[in-house]
């Protein structure tokens, strides 16, 4: 199905800004060059402008690359600024991005090492 984000293995940021005028044709190359990563696995690779309110994704799919845009009609995107890097995020990370919210949730349980108790 086209676009379907859900067949992507892993979820990227690309944190800082991104030129939004960049098309597939730029992003790919953009994703190898700079951060040493293959696109064309199944990775899903978000990019953000400097108005946080819309944001590009990069899908590899079996026979091409989908491009998908999306553009809030109000609120902005918390969006990690601090740097030009990829971060992996976890499904729920992204479920939060969405939703507007920072990708680090300060009360979220993390997973953790099992305990054992006596």
């Amino acid at each position: 199905m086209l676009g379907d984000i859900r067949q992507a293995k892993n979820v990227y940021i690309v944190t800082g800004y991104t030129d939004m005028r960049k098309g597939i044709r730029s992003l790919v190359p953009y994703v190898m060059q700079n951060f040493k990563m293959d696109p064309y696995e199944s990775g899903l690779f978000l990019f953000c402008g400097k108005k946080c309110d819309r944001i590009k994704a990069l899908l590899w799919e079996p026979d091409g690359f989908v491009l998908l845009y999306k553009v809030l009609d109000n609120g902005r995107y918390q969006w990690p600024r601090n740097e030009k890097e990829v971060k992996e995020l976890t499904w729920e990370q992204f479920t939060w991005l969405m939703q507007g919210l920072s990708i680090e949730q300060p009360k979220a349980i993390r997973p953790g090492k099992p305990k054992f108790y006596v």
